[in-house]
């Protein structure tokens, strides 16, 4: 059975719904009542994910007959396009379609493109509108929802970017069928994130449905993306442009945008929060804030999904070099998130390079 929206606040303001659908064939409608009857629609999307969708949902749109335009742009899939020269070809598109501030984009697709989607509506004319239709568990779960949006710039991750809200979150939750193997565990980087941070219950529920999310069943997998949804809306109506407890959200992140660099993001980035969150949580024990007993129920339940080997010759100090140029530094300091127990994370400020470097040791020699 499908959920209810949720609607996300600022400033205790509604601002958008999170709708949960079985289809795309509400989708037009759901934009006309937006009030873009009459206005240009541009889908951007990627090769993997336009093969799919694209085309219906362009019949869709076109036999709706309220548009003034309905057009697309396509890009090549992998993180290694979400840069500044795929958003100048956007922007270029929207100029020659002659699209303004009252026009619309709709991001179709996963992380990558609603990055990228929305800083170009963030930047484009100082700000147009965006909506958000996640075909990947992880933009589901995640990335879709808090209007953070950015591009890689010179391979760094997310150094370029933007808040700006999309006024929509549309999923269809059947289009997780379509996921393979690896970008369902990438998502599921995401999705053991928010229990291990702020919901041990949830935490524990996801351990107990095991078998069901791991064989796709639909009424787990509606179950799942709802109470990710839920929890990362709370922690981004409490802080929206991440000046504190959003911060939480980051759990797994710092080493793992480092690891995603370094293997040349030909890992995916929620495999790389995975093994981040091992590199975490072993920090969080060698600092004495959890016992060994939750340390290794954490790692059981992130290896039960079949998460990348990494190479034995992997340079673990070139890994730690590269979190020197995250964009949570302050200063000399890295905003590391760790936990004091499942479900109860917190920022620390001194994690050290030698913190870094032994964690990492102890999961290449243990646990990889």
């Amino acid at each position: 059975m499908l959920k209810e929206d949720l609607t996300v606040h600022v400033d205790g303001k509604p601002v958008y719904n999170i709708s949960f659908n079985n289809s795309y064939d509400n989708l037009p409608n759901s934009i006309v009542e937006l009030g873009f009857s009459g206005k240009k629609i541009c889908i951007v999307s990627e090769t993997n994910v336009a093969s799919i969708f694209l085309d219906a949902i362009l019949v869709l749109f076109n036999n709706s007959g309220v548009f003034n335009k309905v057009t697309s742009f396509v890009f090549n899939a992998g993180e290694e396009n979400k840069n500044l020269d795929v958003v100048r070809q956007l922007y270029e598109k929207l100029i020659i379609e002659k699209f303004d501030r009252n026009d619309l984009l709709i991001a179709l697709g996963g992380g990558v493109t609603g990055d990228l989607t929305g800083f170009a509506a963030a930047t484009y004319l100082r700000g147009i509108d965006f909506v958000q239709v996640p075909t990947s568990l992880l933009s589901q779960v995640d990335s879709s929802i808090g209007g953070k949006t950015g591009v890689d710039f010179a391979s760094y991750k997310n150094m370029v970017g933007a808040f700006h809200m999309p006024i929509l979150v549309y999923m269809n939750q059947n289009s997780l069928k379509s996921l393979d193997k690896r970008q369902f565990v990438s998502g599921m980087g995401e999705v053991i994130k928010h229990g291990l941070i702020l919901d041990k219950g949830y935490y524990i529920w996801l351990k107990e449905n095991y078998e069901a999310i791991n064989t796709y069943n639909y009424e787990t997998l509606c179950e799942l993306v709802f109470r990710s949804c839920r929890i990362k809306r709370m922690v981004v109506e409490e802080d929206p442009t991440e000046k504190g407890k959003r911060a939480l959200l980051n759990f797994g992140h710092t080493l793992g945008h480092a690891l995603e660099k370094y293997m040349n993001f030909n890992l995916l980035h929620g495999e790389c929060v995975l093994i981040g969150s091992i590199l975490a949580s072993l920090i969080s024990y060698n600092k004495g804030k959890i016992d060994e007993e939750i340390l290794e129920d954490i790692i059981k339940s992130i290896k039960a999904y079949d998460i990348p080997v990494l190479p034995d010759e992997i340079d673990i100090d070139k890994i730690i070099e590269y979190t020197k140029n995250d964009k949570k530094v302050t200063g000399d300091k890295i905003k590391f998130i760790l936990l004091n127990d499942i479900g109860d994370a917190y920022i620390d400020m001194d994690v050290t390079s030698e913190d870094m470097k032994k964690a990492f040791m102890e999961y290449m020699d243990k646990y990889n």
